[in-house]
């Protein structure tokens, strides 16, 4: 680990994680913990460290529950794994041992990018003693869970009649949307570590960052038609997996990229 970044595998009879950490900073100070997103782990957050650690700040990251080299969750397959494991209420949990294993009793603030967002949001509205301030990157809150007090057990179950995301799969050119796909055991299978990653997931990052050709602009409604506009990284054409979604698209990024280099 570069600078002054210090790497560590830190364990409590609390959880059964052992939790994958890295910090920066002298545990005297404000702690600063930073949640991160999907696909991302600890490791994402090490040139923004140094500046927390600068400003006076403790400041840890550590591989969430189910990423990197945090261990301990429920490695089970696909069609066996406990879910409820992963319930927001214990992604909380997992930060409050972590913190109290840490010798810490407070968070300065909790930084959530991307899926990171949700646990950072619930830690502040669940123990709002503990954990002072939240910053959220990418993904606003989006309220509390509401109970379905006088709803019946039939009223909860989903509608039968075709969705935006059949509709997807309806369209002239098939599309579906991310979010469904990676609950798939196909998805599951694709996101292992496997021969051809690191190519994977620098198109994936690439393709989502500032450097990409984009258009960014609001969509109308939250219809088939509408969401079709969006990036294949998000609405995917129906028969390609991630992997072949990126790697098409880095093709035809790379042709844009060599034009625009020819034009200059």
């Amino acid at each position: 680990m570069n600078g002054g970044l210090r790497e560590s595998q830190i364990t409590s009879s609390a959880s059964e994680l052992s939790y994958h950490i890295i910090e920066a900073g002298i545990k005297d100070s404000p702690l600063i913990l930073l949640l991160h997103g999907f696909p991302e782990l600890a490791y994402s957050w090490r040139k923004l460290m140094p500046s927390l650690e600068e400003a006076g700040y403790y400041v840890v990251a550590f591989d969430q529950r189910g990423y990197g080299r945090t261990t301990g969750w429920d490695t089970s397959s696909f069609e066996e794994v406990n879910l409820d494991t992963f319930a927001q209420t214990n992604l909380v949990r997992d930060m409050m041992v972590l913190v109290y294993r840490l010798g810490c009793h407070q968070v300065e603030c909790v930084v959530g990018y991307d899926s990171g967002c949700v646990p950072a949001a619930m830690s502040a509205l669940i123990t709002p003693d503990v954990f002072r301030k939240v910053v959220l990157l990418g993904h606003p809150f989006q309220g509390s869970p509401k109970l379905p007090f006088g709803i019946s057990p039939e009223e909860e179950k989903p509608s039968m009649k075709p969705g935006v995301i059949q509709q997807l799969g309806q369209l002239t050119t098939p599309r579906k949307h991310y979010r469904w796909y990676y609950s798939t055991p196909e998805a599951n299978k694709e996101m292992a570590p496997s021969k051809g990653l690191h190519e994977f997931l620098r198109g994936y990052f690439h393709l989502k960052s500032g450097d990409a050709e984009s258009n960014p602009h609001p969509l109308q409604s939250m219809t088939a038609t509408e969401l079709a506009k969006l990036p294949h990284y998000y609405v995917m054409p129906l028969e390609l997996g991630m992997r072949e979604t990126i790697a098409q698209d880095m093709t035809a990024q790379e042709q844009i990229n060599a034009r625009n280099k020819s034009q200059h």
